[in-house]
């Protein structure tokens, strides 16, 4: 397929109208944008998570939270709506604010503001802020008032933070105090309810009881033995008429039968009646008995024992009766007391286990409450830290300060870039202009609709007339469009709103940040 050059050429300066219109049209919007939209200057501020100038292991701090963490925090308080009109109405941040609505105003000042945030292993936490406004000073001092709340917002939240843990902690060791002085009092309750039944008494009372039952032993065998006492010395005065052990001179063969008697009584312990032993010495007891009953002495009237030895006797029985009746209320008592040591002895395994679970309770409130004070201790060394902010706080590396040239717009970028577009609309529009026209302009365009070969083609000729009037109407169209679309912009900037708000807007609804 061959290119006809001359005639697409022919073509476009037919069409060069279509061109200069759009080209002066999109080169007059973008340098009327240009030099119209304000210049906007930027003023930023570096912020530092510095971390504890306390080593962790002497004193730890209190606020261990995540340093951007943090930042995420101080961040959402700054950009409260409270927080930016209250800026935004101090310094004026915009040229109409009195018209602007509060809205308006927190939407502007959350577009213009720009928070940075970079944190990673081994590297440093660190918040860039930065604002765009109209003026210089605007900008830095927004930037200022920003880093001065973070700072405030910084210091608030450690050291409130570190306030509200020493306040919890102290309310715990008040509380647990409290608790340990109620188990303290059940305890010291519960031991004086059974002071004779306490498990650490046992062993006494197990060898008290054995030391009782001993006694009891004892106290019975000696009933026993006095009981006999008294029993041979019945049948001692009734067999002889004497007394054993009185002060009366008793015969060898009465000796010897006290004797005998006492041998019989210790083999009878150990033999049976039937021993000859036992038998043997039975027999010579009663021989005994015959002779000293024929030696005893005889009243003169009816021939009964003396009335000495009759005395006697009532004596000595009257302190063996006085004995035994010791002997028998002290095996009462020692019964008593043995009756007594036995039950305490069977609730002491009970009052073992409540006690058990009493001082296990107490116990571990007990250990609750060191840790407790501990803690407390800790958080009061840590509220100190952040107090004397020697803990990990916020600090202002770089502040703001007025920046000396706009950041933006570029307006030779923006007029240049317009220039571009508008060459690339001007000549789109002609190519537009041309696909759509469907007229025959050239012999071939005839070849093809027709299919005959013409002998020649005569061009439609215009007059000067025609000329001069179609000059005419294309340079007042171009006057109009070049000095028309400015005016217009301008109108539009100075009397309906500013065109930085209509492009911010119009970004904003695709959503493009400016």
């Amino acid at each position: 397929m061959n290119l006809d050059l001359s005639f697409w050429f022919a073509v476009f300066l037919r069409r060069i109208h279509y061109f200069i219109l759009t080209f002066v049209l999109v080169t007059a919007a973008s340098l009327a944008a240009a030099f119209l939209l304000p210049p906007v200057y930027t003023a930023s501020s570096t912020l530092l998570v510095e971390s504890s100038s306390i080593p962790g292991p002497l004193s730890a701090p209190t606020v261990q939270a995540q340093a951007l963490e943090k930042l995420q925090t101080i961040e959402k308080r700054l950009m409260t709506r409270a927080n930016l009109l209250e800026i935004a109405k101090k310094l004026r941040a915009f040229k109409d604010i009195d018209k602007m609505t509060p809205d308006e105003i927190v939407q502007a000042m959350r577009d213009n503001t720009r928070i940075g945030k970079s944190a990673g292993r081994g590297q440093a936490t660190i918040m860039t802020i930065s604002f765009d406004a109209e003026r210089p000073a605007v900008a830095a001092g927004v930037v200022n008032e920003y880093v001065t709340l973070i700072l405030q917002a910084d210091v608030e939240l450690r050291t409130r933070n570190a306030e509200d843990t020493v306040e919890f902690f102290r309310q715990q060791v008040e509380k647990l105090s409290g608790e340990l002085d109620i188990m303290k009092a059940r305890i010291l309750d519960f031991q004086n309810a059974n002071a004779d039944a306490l498990p650490n008494t046992l062993n006494f009372r197990m060898n008290q009881q054995q030391l009782l039952q001993s006694r009891l032993s004892v106290v019975e065998r000696d009933i026993a033995t006095l009981k006999d006492q008294r029993e041979r010395m019945l049948a001692i005065f009734e067999s002889t008429g004497q007394v054993t052990g009185s002060t009366i001179a008793q015969t060898p063969e009465a000796r010897q039968l006290d004797q005998a008697r006492q041998q019989l009584t210790t083999l009878l312990s150990t033999l049976s009646p039937q021993h000859p032993r036992v038998r043997q010495l039975q027999a010579q007891i009663a021989s005994l008995e015959e002779i000293v009953r024929a030696q005893m002495p005889t009243s003169g009237a009816g021939g009964q024992p003396g009335g000495t030895a009759a005395s006697m006797l009532d004596i000595q029985l009257a302190d063996l009766d006085t004995r035994i009746q010791l002997l028998e209320e002290e095996r009462v008592r020692i019964i008593d007391d043995l009756e007594k040591l036995k039950v305490s002895i069977d609730k002491t395994p009970a009052n073992q286990i409540a006690l058990d679970a009493l001082t296990r309770d107490y116990n571990n409130i007990q250990q609750q409450y060191n840790i407790a004070v501990d803690k407390l201790a800790k958080a009061e060394a840590g509220e100190e830290i952040e107090v004397r902010s020697k803990g990990e706080r916020v600090v202002v590396v770089e502040p703001a300060s007025e920046p000396t040239r706009p950041t933006r717009p570029n307006r030779v970028l923006i007029a240049g870039m317009g220039s571009v577009a508008g060459i690339a609309l001007g000549v789109a529009m002609v190519v537009l202009r041309e696909l759509l026209n469907r007229a025959v302009r050239r012999p071939t365009d005839l070849v093809r609709a027709f299919g005959i070969t013409p002998i020649v083609t005569i061009p439609y000729i215009r007059t000067p007339r025609e000329t001069r009037m179609r000059r005419a109407g294309f340079v007042a169209l171009l006057v109009l469009v070049a000095v028309g679309i400015p005016a217009m912009i301008y109108a539009v900037h100075v009397y309906y709103q500013p065109l930085d708000l209509i492009l911010q807007r119009a970004a904003a609804r695709f959503g493009i940040r400016l």
